[in-house]
């Protein structure tokens, strides 16, 4: 699948999952350097937003978008993944203030691989938005077509109030 990066086409290393498909399996790593795996992302409805980097402005601003946005949704976990390293990762949330979302981070690409959500050419992650069922299944797929955009944050949050049982 391809997607533009500054209008130029960049291709992902494969397609990713579509809606109806169970999330793969992939680790992350949390702020503490702790291993977060899919089951540990199964259990809740969960919006999963991936970011290039978060030191840009567009990841800043989405990443804090959603960051306003958890609070409406106590049911969801709101997670943003990025292959920013831990300590960048750590350094970036203290300095925008962002706590209501989790950061995880790809740096070793587990995620980007086996969501082919990963830009080889560019070493960073595509920007997309997918939402899962309590189940692991994929109920909302969300690939942004050029990666210097921002998401469509509307059509993201209609999706995720048919599976919040506590939208404020």
């Amino acid at each position: 699948m391809d997607v533009l990066s500054g209008g130029e086409k960049v291709a992902l290393v494969g397609n990713p999952p579509e809606v109806g498909e169970q999330l793969p399996k992939f680790k992350l790593f949390d702020a503490n350097n702790q291993k977060v795996k899919t089951k540990d992302l199964i259990g809740k409805p969960t919006l999963i937003s991936t970011v290039p980097d978060l030191n840009t402005p567009v990841c800043k601003l989405e990443t804090k978008k959603f960051n306003q946005q958890a609070d409406h949704y106590p049911s969801v976990r709101f997670v943003t993944v990025s292959n920013n390293t831990i300590a960048e990762q750590k350094a970036w949330c203290a300095a925008e203030g962002v706590k209501n979302l989790e950061i995880l981070s790809d740096e070793e690409l587990s995620l980007g691989y086996e969501m082919n959500l990963y830009i080889p050419n560019d070493g960073f992650l595509a920007r997309t938005i997918f939402i899962i069922d309590a189940e692991g299944k994929i109920v909302y797929r969300q690939i942004v077509p050029e990666i210097h955009d921002e998401p469509n944050y509307v059509e993201a949050l209609d999706a995720i109030k048919k599976y919040a049982t506590d939208v404020d």
